[in-house]
């Protein structure tokens, strides 16, 4: 029985590191786990879809997009329901002769 590696078995299912298939499915991890630590992190702040919307002020339907799939929010949104949670947050941006950090 031959065995595989974890990265073997990622390769072969997701595609290889740099391939469109595998950072599409990054992308799409990345925003799934963003959404999952929003909700997270509002029900232990004791608050609701309703109320976290009215902090930001946004409907409650969009909190619930927003905790389902968080690949179709703005910016700015997700800044302000960071902010309305109290979250530190920190974006860095690095290009080839360009390196910005912003933090909140």
């Amino acid at each position: 029985m031959k065995t595989y590696t974890l990265d073997q078995v990622q390769d072969e299912l997701i595609g290889k590191i740099g391939t469109a298939e595998r950072n599409l499915f990054e992308y799409e991890l990345q925003m799934d786990l963003i959404g999952k630590a929003i909700k997270q992190t509002r029900q232990e702040r004791n608050l609701t879809q309703e109320e976290l919307g009215k902090l930001i002020g946004v409907q409650k339907a969009q909190i619930s997009r927003l905790e389902n799939n968080a690949s179709n929010v703005t910016m700015d949104t997700l800044l302000r329901v960071f902010t309305a949670l109290k979250a530190k947050v920190r974006l860095q941006v690095e290009l080839a002769n360009l390196n910005i950090s912003i933090g909140q």
